[in-house]
C-alpha cells in the first residue's frame, strides 16, 4: 500500500442509492484524504445528507462501495444534547469515565473551559454547537462529517464558529466532509468544493487559496470571487448580464426540507 493510499480516509466507488422509484445518488465516486476539508453544495433533495448518512453507516447503498477510516463522527445542525446531563457528561456520553479529563480538554479547545457542570438549557445556540463539536473531537475522529452545523446560528456566531472549525480541523487533521447550502462558507473553509445535482457531481473544484481566510478579505479577493462565480453558475445562480460577479454578501441556497433519508467498509 502506497503512502497516498494510507492517507485516504474516505473512498466511495460507483455509489448508487434510490428511494422507491427515485434515484438520489447515481454512480458517485469520491476520495477524501486525512487533513483534507471537502465541502458539498447542492439544492435541497439532491442527496447531500443521504451521502453523509451512507458515510456514517446509517444507510445501506444499493450498489457500489463505501469505505472509511474506522473512527467517524458527525456534527448536525442541531446540537442534540441530552438536557438531563451536564455539559461534560454530554461530551463524554458513552465513553469510559477515564475520558473525563480528555472531555475537559476538548471543552477548553472550543472555548468552554470552566463550563463542564453547566446544564444545556443555560447555553446559547453557539455554545451548544461548540459542545457538540467537543463531543465529536473527544472521540479523535479520522473522518468528521458536518451536516450544516452552522445553519441555525446568527451571522456573527456563524463566522466565529467557522473560524473555530477551521482552526480545530487544521490542528486535528481529520478528513472533513461538510454539507452546506452556503457558497461563501464552502469557499472559506474547504480545500475542495463539489456540487451535487441529479444524483452526480457536476463540479469538483479545488480551492487553492491561502489560509487563514478571513471573511472581510474574501469579499474583495478576485480569486475568491471567481470561485463564487463558478460555483453559483453551476448552481443555476448567475449574475446579471455584464456583471463580473455576484454581490459579496453571503449567498445561501434555499434550505427547504432535509434530504431523503449501510453497510460501510473500513479503511485500515
Amino acid at each position: 500500500m502506497t503512502r497516498d493510499e494510507r492517507e485516504v480516509a474516505v473512498r466511495v466507488r460507483g455509489l448508487r442509492k434510490a428511494f422507491g422509484a427515485r434515484t438520489v445518488l447515481d454512480g458517485i465516486d469520491l476520495e477524501v484524504r486525512r487533513g483534507e476539508f471537502f465541502a458539498l453544495l447542492g439544492p435541497s433533495g439532491t442527496g447531500k445528507t443521504t451521502l453523509l448518512r451512507l458515510l456514517a453507516g446509517l444507510e445501506r447503498p444499493d450498489a457500489g462501495t463505501v469505505l472509511t477510516a474506522p473512527r467517524v463522527t458527525t456534527v448536525y445542525q442541531e446540537p442534540r444534547l441530552v438536557v438531563a446531563r451536564r455539559v461534560l457528561a454530554n461530551v463524554t456520553l458513552g465513553l469510559p469515565r477515564s475520558t473525563r479529563g480528555k472531555g475537559g480538554r476538548a471543552l477548553a479547545e472550543v472555548g468552554l473551559g470552566g463550563r463542564e457542570r453547566a446544564w444545556p438549557a443555560t447555553l446559547s445556540g453557539g455554545e451548544a454547537q461548540r459542545v457538540a463539536l467537543a463531543r465529536a473531537l473527544v472521540r479523535d475522529p479520522q473522518v468528521l462529517l458536518l451536516d450544516e452545523p452552522f445553519a441555525a446560528l446568527d451571522a456573527l456566531t456563524r463566522l466565529q464558529a467557522q473560524d473555530l472549525v477551521a482552526e480545530l480541523c487544521a490542528r486535528h487533521r481529520p478528513a472533513v466532509v461538510l454539507v452546506t447550502h452556503d457558497v461563501d462558507e464552502a469557499v472559506r473553509l474547504a480545500d475542495r468544493v463539489a456540487v451535487l445535482d441529479d444524483g452526480a457531481f457536476v463540479v469538483d473544484r479545488a480551492i487553492d487559496l491561502p489560509r487563514p481566510r478571513g471573511a472581510s478579505s474574501a469579499a474583495s479577493d478576485p480569486a475568491v470571487l471567481e470561485h463564487r462565480r463558478e460555483l453559483l453558475a453551476r448552481l443555476g445562480v448567475a449574475p446579471p448580464s455584464g456583471q463580473a460577479s455576484v454581490p459579496s454578501d453571503r449567498v445561501a441556497l434555499p434550505s427547504g426540507q432535509a434530504d431523503l433519508t449501510s453497510d460501510r467498509g473500513v479503511i485500515a
